[in-house]
């Protein structure tokens, strides 16, 4: 009842979800990363212990395949179950269960993985591929939504729309971005939205937080508020 890409910034090494359904709230279960490692996920009739186990098998080191053969072995819903894994060296690996609800199925290339179930037809996961490979230029956020949009643009979901999430995660534990819209009229433009307010101050207050190698961050508030100030005009001066 969704579709999604999974994909890694060959710039930056994050790895960013988007997805986007006529469900309510499909960020809190499809999505689910493992920071440096490779990002999952589970949707159709989603099993959460997919994104849960799925992620323990990454940071085990065991490659997508081999992860989405354990994952369904155990699970006797798994023909009504879509998944789909890609790692930080951008092995790729899917399962669509043959309950899956037409159109089904996964597209994958250079960096990213595409999957998707109960949509308008194939088209909508082949132009969320080229529009993701047109948009090389944008940045990342950028980038995923706008691959989402061409998706939703051939048809999407069958039924409509109602919820999107993306997230963005680099070598820290927490994410760089999270953004979910749990129920919206148009949702993809309402999270197109949202991405365009982090970069009001978000994404440049992010670099002060504490990190594995800093557990202290960036306390100091004036200077928090000049490297933001920075962050903010380097970026105006770009566009």
């Amino acid at each position: 009842m969704t579709w999604s890409i999974i994909a890694r910034d060959p710039l930056t090494g994050q790895i960013g979800i988007a997805v986007a359904t006529r469900f309510f709230a499909v960020g809190a279960r499809v999505p689910h990363i493992a920071p440096g490692l490779g990002g999952i996920a589970t949707q159709a009739l989603v099993n959460p212990y997919y994104g849960i186990d799925g992620l323990k098998l990454l940071h085990e080191r065991r490659e997508p395949g081999d992860i989405v053969k354990t994952l369904i072995a155990g699970d006797g819903g798994r023909e009504s179950r879509q998944l789909h894994i890609m790692d930080a060296k951008g092995r790729i690996a899917a399962h669509t269960g043959r309950d899956c609800v037409d159109w089904c199925g996964h597209v994958q290339g250079d960096g990213f993985s595409i999957a998707g179930n109960m949509l308008a037809g194939a088209a909508v996961l082949d132009d969320t591929a080229k529009a993701y490979l047109a948009n090389a230029n944008l940045p990342f956020a950028q980038r995923l939504i706008a691959a989402m949009h061409a998706g939703e643009a051939a048809g999407g979901d069958k039924r409509g729309k109602q919820s999107a999430a993306l997230v963005i995660q680099g070598e820290e534990e927490w994410s760089d971005l999270d953004l979910r819209v749990d129920d919206h009229t148009d949702p993809l433009r309402e999270l197109a939205r949202l991405e365009q307010v982090s970069r009001e101050r978000w994404v440049h207050f992010r670099a002060f937080l504490p990190t594995r190698d800093n557990p202290a961050g960036i306390t100091d508030r004036a200077a928090i508020d000049v490297g933001v100030a920075a962050g903010i005009a380097a970026m105006t001066a770009k566009t």
